[in-house]
């Protein structure tokens, strides 16, 4: 898969998955392949925001306002946990159709 979201491209996350909490995380269970996957309390956020569609720009403010972390590293690891998530099927690129 080619790589290169832009600020505006927006992620939802993909349906296919259950989440119950996990320590100070979550626990991910991707019902197509049965695989489990966990998020900590950063990623669980991630997750939470992207239960409805949002832009990279949009996850990356509220993970800066909501943490004390770089701005760089929070693009760098924002951008990692949705690649990951895309790549495992967790999450898509959301496109709205038109009518």
């Amino acid at each position: 898969m080619h790589w290169n979201p832009s600020d505006h491209d927006r992620f939802v996350s993909s349906g296919d998955a259950v989440a119950c909490e996990f320590g100070n995380g979550l626990a991910l269970l991707h019902l197509k392949s049965n695989i489990y996957y966990s998020l900590n309390g950063v990623g669980a956020y991630i997750w939470e925001l992207i239960q409805e569609p949002r832009s990279i720009l949009d996850i990356r403010n509220a993970v800066l306002t909501r943490y004390d972390v770089d701005a760089e590293r929070c693009r760098t690891d924002v951008e990692g946990l949705l690649k990951g998530l895309t790549e495992a099927g967790l999450a898509r690129l959301h496109s709205e159709e038109l009518v």
